[in-house]
């Protein structure tokens, strides 16, 4: 697995003496995987089909907002401990099923990170509305279960009112630290801090 990013001349190397312990992860997680109903698993350490593999990982929104043509997602995600994952999936599926909205739930769930698109009407307000309430039963959840509100999206606009839920007192002292080296706030204005 060799690869670099293009801003920078760190490189990234695949560490050949964990090959067969990652050849075993595919194996097992392959097993469960069919054992639960999946009907296909593919993995790789061949460079061009990992890039294949993860052009559909990225195009899983268009996959979703197809299951409703003409529908806007709203994408939010939570993140909660491994020991913690199936049992937040779950919740999360009947509080979907219960909300009247189709919201796919994608995830590289290895690291107990899963995101929903909540299709909506954007020209139906109420529907918005239903969204963001489960939307926020999501995060609650994550939260309830020693998680976090996000573990990529939406944190600078999208979650601000969790962070307080989620870190407490720690937030003001984030504001403190940027205050003394931003007083003009001219580094992301409105984003993270309220």
């Amino acid at each position: 697995m060799r690869g670099s990013a293009p801003s920078s001349s760190r490189r990234y190397f695949w560490n050949s003496t964990a090959a067969p312990q990652v050849a075993e992860q595919a194996r097992t997680t392959e097993e469960i995987a069919r054992d639960n109903g999946a009907l296909g698993f593919r993995w790789t350490s061949n460079v061009e089909e990992r890039t294949r593999l993860w052009s559909a990982r990225d195009s899983t929104l268009y996959a979703g907002t197809g299951l409703r043509p003409g529908s806007k997602a709203l994408i939010t995600d939570v993140c909660v401990p491994i020991s913690r994952l199936a049992e937040c999936l779950e919740e999360t599926k009947r509080d979907i099923a219960g909300s009247g909205l189709i919201a796919p739930i994608v995830g590289h769930v290895g690291d107990g990170n899963f995101h929903t698109l909540i299709l909506i009407d954007p020209d139906v307000p109420e529907e918005l509305a239903r969204a963001k309430a489960l939307h926020e039963r999501m995060v609650l959840r994550a939260l309830a279960l020693d998680g976090t509100c996000t573990g990529e999206h939406g944190i600078g606009f999208g979650k601000i009112e969790f962070l307080a839920r989620e870190h407490g007192a720690a937030v003001g002292l984030m504001r403190a630290i940027k205050q003394p080296l931003d007083p003009d706030n001219l580094m992301n204005p409105g984003k993270i801090f309220s």
